[in-house]
């Protein structure tokens, strides 16, 4: 095997964080062109590479505060609100005060690094401290301990075994990505009527309480601390934007349309945040749980619903909510229900190679995260191997 050597992860590059310019000052974010990232655009971020966050900062933005453009390569790691949302800087960047970056050395591979990151953030998020929420700071950052491969040759072999598994469940996600926009075209096709609309006979206007089945009564939050400690870890955790974790048992099994209820509930465009899942898996409290009824199934429903716009319902200054009072009221077009019976039927084989994309990636995934601790420890020698 070759050497390894113990270090702090501030000897492996520059740590810097990040600041927010003034929202009261116009010329701070007004046709700004470089990218600011918040952990905010990290929540549900399935890539490893991010170049754009949901707003940018003029130049005079970052001249007005300590945020640093950081160069194409750094690893951006939030360190609170959450600890631990982790991405690599796809072109020049900058970040609110929420990150601790690595800024890698010209002899630390920055992939590895990334992995690295991956690796430690169990131990990093226990490092936390504060009140109101925990935040690990520059100095916690700079002195945590680590073991690395001391040749860069070595850290990039275990980077690329690594990095094949990503590759191949990101190459899957943009495929999905590309299903989800023919569904959604066909949608627009078959249903292209609004509410404000004319339209024939058959079509009528409802509510979206007619066409949903709620199931949040069979809803079961779970604590971090009670999901530390379970073992198995097989089955998806939901919250009301992305998965949250993974826990041993599970409340659901079958197709569902997740719809968050309270805290991140709308895009950037005032529409839902959605989550089409399937299998068994477990939710918590902040997400509605749907299925569909007279002729919409969980697809068409998943379709409608992202071309409705809901921020007019949410309530709650502090903490957005949608109720589902509120939810149950927005009116809808509601098409005939052989139309919907051969929309459905159309796009099934889209679905279907959606959710097994899905199942691809879960394998992948545990795979990836089998490999990580063993060749992050040098438990598995790659020495010799030849990639």
């Amino acid at each position: 095997m070759k050497e390894w050597k113990n270090c702090t992860l501030g000897e492996l590059g520059n740590i810097v964080g990040g600041a927010t310019p003034s929202t009261k000052k116009f010329e701070n974010y007004e046709g700004g062109t470089i990218p600011w990232i918040t952990p905010k655009d990290l929540s549900g971020f399935l890539e490893r590479y991010i170049a754009q966050g949901e707003r940018n900062i003029t130049e005079a933005g970052l001249r007005s505060c300590s945020a640093q453009l950081l160069p194409k390569h750094s690893i951006l790691f939030s360190s609170r609100a959450p600890i631990g949302y982790i991405a690599i800087a796809a072109c020049e960047v900058c970040t609110n005060q929420g990150f601790k970056s690595i800024l890698p050395n010209n002899d630390v591979d920055y992939m590895f690094l990334y992995y690295l990151l991956k690796f430690k953030k169990g131990e990093i998020e226990n490092m936390g401290s504060g009140t109101t929420f925990k935040e690990v700071s520059a100095g916690v950052m700079k002195n945590i301990q680590v073991r690395v491969p001391a040749e860069k040759s070595v850290q990039i072999k275990i980077a690329k075994i690594l990095s094949s598994l990503d590759d191949k469940i990101e190459l899957n996600n943009r495929i999905n990505d590309n299903l989800l926009e023919q569904a959604l075209t066909l949608y627009k096709k078959y249903f292209p009527y609004n509410v404000d609309d004319e339209f024939p006979n058959g079509w009528r206007i409802g509510t979206v309480g007619e066409i949903i089945e709620i199931h949040d009564s069979k809803r079961i939050p779970l604590s971090s601390a009670e999901r530390m400690k379970m073992t198995r870890k097989i089955y998806p955790y939901y919250g009301a934007a992305s998965l949250m974790d993974y826990v041993d048992d599970f409340i659901f099994n079958g197709k569902y349309l997740l719809l968050g209820e309270d805290g991140t509930v709308v895009d950037s465009s005032g529409y839902p945040i959605l989550q089409y899942v399937c299998g068994k898996f477990w939710v918590n409290n902040h997400t509605h749980i749907l299925t569909g009824k007279l002729g919409f199934n969980v697809e068409s429903l998943y379709m409608l619903f992202k071309q409705t716009p809901v921020k007019s319902i949410v309530t709650g200054a502090v903490q957005p909510k949608i109720s589902q009072t509120n939810l149950r009221s927005i009116r809808v077009v509601i098409p005939p229900k052989k139309l919907l019976k051969d929309y459905n039927c159309l796009v099934d084989p889209l679905f279907s190679l959606f959710r097994l994309n899905k199942e691809e990636n879960k394998s992948l995934a545990t795979l990836r995260d089998t490999l990580l601790p063993k060749l992050m420890s040098g438990e598995i020698d790659v020495s010799s191997v030849k990639i």
